[in-house]
């Protein structure tokens, strides 16, 4: 029994499915994504879907999943004189924020859905955890989207917002506990200054960061087993583009 750890796949269910494939997941084993599934890559929709069906995924919430469950939810709606009147300065703002940040490819996988299928969607991305402490072996890890904003020794997780948890990117830089390590997504390691590696996972001051890039060109999705430190990886953009 093994736990493994992906992020920001972004639609790019090939890819998905590819690592899944690499790390031979078994039934007994936990598959934990840190969010951001959605968005930017061809197939949002469709690796949601799959994950739905798998009971060992645990999936936390990343903020293209928060834009996006608020835009749907308005979407979804009947044109009527009531939804319209909703559509204040801030909704419209959300949905030119989520379609400027990649939210046309879940929207057109989104609609193909039947209603019921849709709210199904929108209830299992609403159970999203914003966060997961987990030991494996004798070690620690707190798993989150982006990171701790405003980060203080003092604060317990609880404190911490919503915005600090799934938008704020975390600080390579600074080791924010001894005993525990942080995995994150949301940065791509590609974009972490002094990375030795870019768009592979970054190990620095008890952080590890696992987004590879994978919806950008040259990047790729990333795993990490817990219990081993083992890495693993799909293949990059450029590779896919050549087959």
């Amino acid at each position: 029994m093994a736990g493994y750890v992906i992020a920001d796949i972004h639609g790019e269910y090939d890819r998905f499915v590819e690592l899944l494939h690499k790390i031979r997941l078994k039934e007994m084993d936990t598959l934990y994504v840190l969010g951001d599934i959605l968005d930017r890559g061809p197939h949002p929709v469709k690796t949601l879907l799959k994950l739905m069906k798998m009971p060992n995924a645990r999936c936390l919430a990343g903020n293209h999943e928060l834009m996006a469950l608020e835009c749907l939810k308005f979407l979804g709606k009947e044109i009527t004189d009531i939804s319209i009147e909703e559509l204040d300065e801030k909704m419209f703002d959300n949905l030119v924020t989520w379609q400027y940040n990649g939210g046309k490819t879940t929207i057109d996988e989104f609609r193909k859905l039947d209603k019921s299928m849709r709210q199904e969607v929108m209830d299992y991305m609403g159970e999203f955890l914003l966060y997961e402490e987990v030991t494996e072996g004798e070690t620690d890890y707190l798993l989150v989207h982006a990171g701790l904003g405003g980060f203080t020794p003092e604060k317990d997780i609880e404190e911490y917002s919503l915005h600090d948890l799934v938008w704020k990117r975390a600080d390579y830089e600074e080791k924010y506990f001894d005993d525990i390590y942080v995995v994150t997504g949301h940065t791509p390691t590609q974009e972490i200054d002094g990375n030795p590696r870019p768009g592979f996972i970054y190990r620095k001051n008890h952080h590890i960061a696992i987004d590879c890039g994978a919806c950008f060109r040259g990047g790729r999705l990333a795993a990490i087993c817990l219990d081993t430190g083992e890495e693993f990886y799909s293949s990059s953009n450029e590779d896919f583009a050549t087959r």
